[in-house]
């Protein structure tokens, strides 16, 4: 109980006193406070489990103190306590976001139920996201796969950015997830009811962007044979994905700029501006600092854009993910109904984990179709792999080819069974593979317990 802070404000001293000597015998952590605008910035400070607030108080009112305080903390629960409510009073409470309304004098029976209820639910809440934290330390984020440093810190930001919508710009070389990613903070986040729309600027025409994007009236230009609302307001409630920001045009940038200050678009054509509800997450390929300095790319729009910054790493820097990329890719085209590629010769596994892969994570995907393609059923060998992989230069290989793998099987075997707290089966769901493996793994590794 001591880890779940309460407050209480009245500026009655008699009763504050009365309510610690109570909380404190039941074993509560409680801390009393007879002026609202230092019980606000207590809040702010600390985090506090409830706060229970006097109604009618000289300095602000409870019902404002309610209302500041969701502001600063939306999830302490706040109770009003009055001794002169009516049930308008508690409706409008209520309303605000209290949780309860509390009558003077206090029942201590179920001021006591109250708060060990509130407890329980926070206890629950924190159960949970530990629960989703343990899942997501991991392997995976939905469809992002991989265990190293680098992919772990881009979970930890989805995470973090999955309220409040901030606009993200995604920066990565080609064919390293940027729309996945994306899609993965959409569907984490609170818009993931609404839509998810995906955007290829440097494929749109420069002078049909515009329309794209923001809408058009009929006859606004040649080709308009009618209203369109464009893709923004398609996105409205949800989240509008800019692949290939770095080719859009100044012009645009200007309107996209517009957008993200006023939060208003209009269409070609038209003299109205409309609303939107929108989040905005942004990609690129490009330097865009670089754009900056030769006058491509507008500087006020890349910081309205670059609220929250991720680079998606390339595949030659996180090679430790590639046995679980395989693992992933081969499930995927299984579900499609592809061939199944059971495993992967040791020698073939070296060549992936050797190559450089310009292509990144996309040209890995490749290497996978085109096997299932040519229909290999049983195991992909060396002869499977197109050329520039098979016929790599021995500069790119480890050094110790079969001992980095057996590593890196082991290792991934034995952070599956920690962060499971040793179940098997829940290891196995972790890794996408059946328990009667982890069994067999563990035998190969002698990992008895972990």
């Amino acid at each position: 109980m001591k880890n779940y802070k309460i407050l209480f404000v009245d500026d009655d001293p008699q009763i504050l006193s009365i309510v610690e000597q109570f909380l404190n015998r039941c074993g509560f952590n409680v801390t009393t406070e007879s002026s609202g605008q230092k019980a606000i910035d207590m809040v702010s400070e600390n985090h506090f489990c409830v706060v229970f607030t006097d109604l009618n108080m000289p300095e602000i009112s409870g019902m404002e103190l309610l209302k500041q305080i969701k502001a600063v903390s939306s999830d302490t629960e706040v109770i009003i306590v009055s001794g002169y409510g009516t049930i308008e009073t508690a409706i409008q409470a209520m309303k605000l976001g209290s949780y309860d309304f509390l009558q003077k004098p206090i029942n201590f029976d179920r001021f006591k139920i109250l708060i060990e209820r509130i407890i329980e639910k926070q206890k629950l809440k924190e159960e949970n996201q530990l629960i989703r934290n343990r899942l997501k330390e991991r392997y995976r984020y939905d469809e992002l796969v991989g265990m190293s440093p680098k992919m772990q810190n881009i979970y930890k930001i989805i995470d973090r950015i999955s309220f409040g919508s901030p606009t993200v710009l995604i920066e990565g070389e080609s064919g390293t997830g940027k729309e996945l990613t994306a899609n993965v903070i959409h569907n984490n986040s609170d818009r993931s009811e609404g839509p998810f729309i995906p955007v290829n600027c440097g494929a749109i025409a420069e002078s049909l962007l515009e329309s794209e994007l923001f809408g058009h009236l009929k006859g606004s230009f040649t080709g308009a044979s009618k209203d369109s609302i464009g893709l923004f307001k398609a996105a409205d409630g949800g989240t509008i994905f800019l692949d290939e920001i770095g080719e859009v045009s100044t012009a645009v940038q200007v309107s996209l700029l517009r957008v993200l200050q006023e939060k208003k678009v209009r269409s070609v054509g038209d003299t109205r501006e409309t609303e939107v509800n929108v989040r905005v997450i942004a990609a690129t390929n490009k330097k865009l600092e670089e754009a900056i300095k030769n006058k491509t790319f507008r500087e006020d729009l890349y910081y309205r854009l670059n609220v929250i910054s991720m680079t998606m790493p390339p595949l030659r820097e996180i090679r430790e993910d590639i046995p679980l990329l395989i693992s992933h890719l081969v499930k995927k085209h299984r579900r499609k109904g592809s061939t199944i590629v059971p495993e992967v010769s040791p020698e073939a596994m070296a060549l992936l984990m050797g190559y450089h892969w310009p292509g990144n994570v996309r040209q890995l995907e490749n290497v996978f179709e085109r096997a299932f393609a040519l229909g290999v059923k049983d195991m992909l060998h060396v002869k499977d792999l197109p050329n520039e992989i098979a016929q790599q230069s021995k500069t790119w290989m480890p050094a110790d080819v079969n001992c980095n793998l057996k590593e890196i099987e082991e290792k991934t075997i034995r952070h599956a069974l920690r962060k499971a707290g040793g179940n098997k089966a829940e290891a196995a769901k972790l890794l996408g593979i059946n328990t009667t493996t982890v069994y067999r793994k563990m035998g190969k590794y002698n990992i008895i317990e972990t």
